[in-house]
């Protein structure tokens, strides 16, 4: 006879999916120890769906979460009995993570296997065995240092992460102390979670530490975290940012909380060519190159310097390019920081790999309730396409159907309303089409900032913005990322990437630096459209975060006879 605990919210399967009753008492207790191990894969209204996979249970074995703390997770809350294959396979992965070690040996890497079985495979994998030459040690083969980031690369694909321990080159030291007043004369300190996520990355300074990514949401503070371990680390630093924007945003929080001069640090951009001990680079430079075939003429930056320590920020964006350079840089210290490790390419492994495991998460909410980000209530709004834009929707091609579910005219309509429903409040409006966005500057009388902005015009209107002069601000797709506009309380989403959860978790970063009052977060969405299925799956992230969306329809009718009511 079946034993079914009634109670509890969680029904596992046999292929590793998790499904989650929502609306069970115990439904946020569970939610909040999933997302340590498990991935969040749909997020319907009564039923979530979660994924364990490989990825998932060796990040949660490098934050030091045990098999059996996940296996009394399953056991605790499931419903029906657990299928044993569950256990075993939960058990096989995490086993996986130390399985392979790489520890430094004379002139060279040594790679421990413990498993014969797997040493055996590694000597016939035609890609791997090149790599590979013979060792005193039994269990082990020597490496060549140069090919550290291609055998981890190499043998993660196989299924089989390695936890590096091989050390990190010193680089160049530089004496750098934290300032406990910043210039701006506010009086500054690391939160206790941001100085615990410098302790656990720096390890102590041994080899177990000095690679690896902080998870943390945005207005947590993730540059304080890079400052820190900068100021842990001592050494000549390469920071790698997404924009110009937020490259000086780095060079303005450095000067103003560390004893560094402007001599010390410097900017690496389309706009200026400045190599100094602390150096703040943006990836489009990294990038660029004249046409798709040619050589990237600035990946000298990454050597010319004997950096001891290199700085990812935003790194589920990291250019496919840079992890080819990163590969050659494992001998420097690596930290990545972001606000979700979901990177829509499916390039997680390389973060893995490359940058290291994560070594710090703490979830939004719990933030939230310690006051260190502000309260998010976030809301989607359905709204009909006109009878016009209908008809055109019903012929259109699939990419045609995009556009004109997202450039909805109606969607301006309510815009206005909300604008109403909020005067008084610091405004962001985002979206993703450029002739869209400058019809709502147009209409809003609202200045409008894309890629084409000039860098000081941008900042301009930034510092208009912070400084209250301005208070609407229309912005692209360039705002999703490392803008430091503190006041801003409210954001209306007019269209996006189609159902990128990581640009749904950024945006919603924008208005999460710590206020007082509510944040709110607008989502608008065309009804029965495409546009309704991409914000089911842009909402994947939050919803594992523990935010819900109240969901509203809007139809012309009541555009005409009631504004919305500002949401509670």
């Amino acid at each position: 006879m079946v034993t079914i605990r009634a109670e509890n919210p969680l029904i596992v399967q046999s292929d590793l999916t998790l499904l989650v009753e929502v609306y069970s008492p115990r439904y946020t207790e569970l939610r909040e120890k999933l997302a340590r191990f498990a991935e969040l894969v749909r997020s319907p209204e009564h039923i979530h769906t979660y994924k364990i996979s490989a990825l998932s249970l060796w990040n949660a074995a490098a934050t030091g979460l045990s098999t059996e703390e996940i296996c009394d997770t399953i056991t605790e809350f499931a419903k029906y009995p657990v299928p044993e294959h569950v256990y075993l396979e939960v058990r096989a992965q995490m086993d996986r993570y130390g399985m392979i070690r790489l520890h430094a040996d004379q002139d060279g890497l040594r790679l421990e296997i413990d498993d014969p079985l797997v040493r055996e495979q590694l000597r016939r994998h035609p890609k791997i065995a090149k790599l590979l030459h013979p060792h005193p040690q039994d269990n082990a083969f020597w490496i060549e240092t140069l090919h550290r980031g291609e055998i981890k690369q190499a043998l993660i694909k196989l299924g089989y992460p390695t936890r590096d321990e091989a050390g990190f080159t010193q680089g160049t030291p530089l004496k750098v102390g934290v300032r406990n007043v910043t210039v701006g004369g506010e009086p500054f300190a690391l939160r206790p979670y941001q100085e615990e996520s410098v302790e656990i990355f720096d390890a102590g300074g041994g080899p177990a530490g000095g690679h690896g990514v902080i998870v943390l949401p945005c207005g947590a503070g993730k540059t304080i975290v890079g400052i820190g371990a900068l100021v842990r680390a001592q050494v000549q630093t390469l920071i790698l940012a997404t924009n110009i924007s937020a490259c000086r945003q780095w060079v303005r929080e450095i000067l103003d909380k560390t004893d560094l001069c402007e001599e010390d640090v410097g900017e690496y951009s389309g706009e200026r060519k400045e190599i100094r001990p602390v150096t703040v680079a943006t990836y489009q430079i990294l990038t660029y190159r004249q046409d798709k075939h040619g050589d990237f003429p600035h990946f000298g930056l990454f050597h010319a310097q004997n950096w001891g320590l290199v700085i990812y920020d935003e790194v589920h964006l990291l250019p496919a390019p840079v992890f080819r350079m990163t590969s050659s840089l494992q001998a420097c210290r690596r930290l990545g920081l972001t606000a979700t490790l979901v990177r829509e390419d499916g390039l997680e492994d390389d973060v893995f790999c490359l940058i290291g495991p994560k070594r710090f998460d703490m979830p939004w909410r719990e933030l939230e309730q310690k006051g260190f980000i502000a309260e998010a209530r976030c809301h989607e709004y359905r709204i009909e396409l006109p009878r016009e834009e209908r008809l055109q929707y019903a012929t259109a091609t699939d990419r045609a159907r995009i556009r004109i579910a997202a450039e909805n005219p109606l969607k301006l309509e309510l815009v206005r309303a909300l604008c109403q429903q909020h005067e008084g409040d610091h405004i962001l409006v985002i979206g993703q089409y450029i002739e869209q966005l400058r019809e709502f500057s147009r209409s809003l009388d609202a200045p409008l900032i894309t890629g084409q902005t000039r860098n000081e015009r941008r900042e301009k209107l930034y510092e208009s913005f912070r400084s209250g002069e301005t208070r609407l601000l229309v912005v692209s797709k360039v705002a999703n990322f490392s803008i430091d506009l503190p006041d801003a309380n409210v954001l209306m989403q007019i269209s996006g990437s189609f159902g990128s959860r990581q640009e749904e978790a950024q945006r919603l970063g924008r208005i999460l630096r710590p206020k007082d009052g509510a944040a709110y977060f607008y989502s608008l969405v065309s009804r029965d459209t495409c546009e309704q299925d991409f914000a089911m799956k842009r909402q994947r992230f939050l919803t594992e975060q523990g935010y819900q969306y109240q969901i509203r329809e809007i139809s012309s009718e009541d555009l005409e006879t009631e504004a919305p009511k500002k949401a509670s």
